[in-house]
């Protein structure tokens, strides 16, 4: 039977913008309460405005800030149904020319909140028998690409975590979803082209594949679809095959060819010059 969305209280970090702003907005027309958590309160606070949403200020690196932007939801609304762990960032570059500072903040924003996050909402969920946990990883957590080694790494962390807190919460009545997007046009992407066997998704089709599993829980949430058929295909082959079709799809200079495009230098330096925390997708 799918759940019903209509009066379920849904958080959503980073949510000002991109796919969360995307995501907040389709359960708001369903008739969820959406409670945004973002460091930019002013863009939050537009975009619950435009909603009819909560909207608080939340620096995930924050933590124990953190905790209490989740006891203020429940304070507010009695409970949260709903946790999308959605804020991240994603800096390009090869690893030798990334600094400690920016390979903390990636660790810090992508993983550390991450895990703070889902170990709340598992104490908060667990106890009523009743909760769903979102976590956006990203396909970069299934395979490696040049130029975002450490994106790629806090990814598959969260992939792991994801799959273990899945089968810890077994039969509890609290479900977790990963959500494994390919390429996705939020300011995120800037200057990235597209994918060879694959078009990049749009951040309603994120917000779309969220619904869903909402709907109908399911662990796995790829973006498109297409992409989980083709990671596993991929992973049958013996790795020099892998790789000779990665490169001959041009999949392994997809990211780092962008690094240092014009069309990126925006988002890297909001990236690179925000204070910790910022939900930049």
């Amino acid at each position: 039977m799918a759940e019903e969305l209509a009066g379920k209280v849904v958080v959503i970090t980073g949510g000002g913008q991109g796919i969360g702003a995307a995501t907040a907005s389709a359960l708001s027309r369903l008739g969820a309460k959406v409670v945004i958590g973002d460091l930019d309160v002013v863009r939050a606070e537009k975009t619950a405005g435009e909603l009819g949403a909560d909207a608080l200020p939340l620096d995930v690196t924050d933590i124990h800030g953190f905790t209490e932007f989740l006891d203020e939801v429940e304070r507010r609304h009695g409970r949260i149904d709903v946790l999308v762990n959605n804020a991240g960032i994603m800096p390009l570059g090869e690893l030798e020319s990334e600094t400690d500072a920016m390979t903390r903040r990636q660790l810090e924003i992508n993983l550390h909140a991450v895990i703070h996050g889902t170990r709340e909402a598992v104490k908060r969920m667990r106890p009523r028998r009743s909760g769903h946990i979102v976590n956006i990883a990203s396909f970069a957590g299934k395979a490696g690409f040049p130029g975002a080694a450490t994106y790629c790494a806090t990814k598959h962390a969260v992939v792991g975590l994801s799959e273990a807190v899945h089968l810890e919460l077994h039969g509890s009545g609290v479900h977790v979803s990963c959500v494994m997007p390919a390429i996705v046009r939020t300011e995120l992407a800037s200057g990235l082209g597209e994918a060879k066997l694959f078009k990049s998704s749009r951040p309603e089709d994120v917000a779309d594949a969220i619904v869903s599993t909402l709907r109908k829980p399911r662990f796995d949430v790829y973006v498109p679809r297409s992409v989980g058929t083709m990671g596993k295909l991929t992973r049958l082959l013996p790795r020099r095959f892998g790789e000779a079709l990665s490169r001959a799809l041009k999949a392994d200079r997809l990211l780092a060819s962008a690094a240092h495009s014009p069309a990126r230098a925006a988002y890297e330096a909001r990236a690179a010059d925000s204070a910790p925390g910022t939900g930049v997708e």
